[in-house]
């Protein structure tokens, strides 16, 4: 592991990310930017599903599902490039293994919602209550997005763990 880190922190784009000024600085602009996309348009779903809203039917909020995949991909680039500028601040770090880990349980609850329960989820209207498996899918990504959320923050905080 540690040749693979050393060799990320001199490659070209390693370099490129730590002595341009002001690209780290962007960067963490767009990843606030992505973030605030996929947590306002997933969130607005979620909180649909647990019956914060119940006056709006679901498929018109679906509709900003795409804009917050947009989101998701903005802080996938950025945060790749944060990795590949200090490797060694991310590796070992437990708030960043466990935002890793919260962003895997929130890419499997996406795919067991949209593989279970999203046909019945997006054929409610106003006023219909959510299934209770929609309405476990979204507390799950509330929590997960929250969490990455939280341990993203807490990154330069708590530190590495081995």
């Amino acid at each position: 592991m540690d040749s693979f880190v050393s060799w990320l922190e001199t490659t070209k784009l390693s370099v490129i990310i730590n002595n341009t000024n002001g690209l780290w600085a962007t960067c963490e602009t767009l990843h606030f930017i992505g973030m605030a996309l996929l947590i306002g348009c997933v969130g607005i779903l979620d909180l649909r599903m647990l019956g914060v809203g119940k006056g709006l039917a679901v498929g018109p909020l679906h509709r900003l599902i795409p804009y917050g995949i947009a989101g998701f991909v903005i802080n996938l680039i950025t945060g790749l490039m944060f990795f590949v500028a200090i490797p060694t601040q991310y590796i070992t770090n437990i708030a960043f293994i466990t935002k890793m880990a919260l962003i895997l349980i929130a890419g499997l609850n996406v795919l067991i919602f949209y593989t279970t329960v999203y046909r019945a989820a997006e054929k409610l209207g106003p006023g219909d209550d959510a299934p209770l498996k929609a309405k476990v899918a979204a507390a799950v990504s509330m929590a997960a997005w929250f969490g990455v959320m939280y341990f993203g923050r807490m990154l330069p905080f708590i530190g590495n763990a081995f």
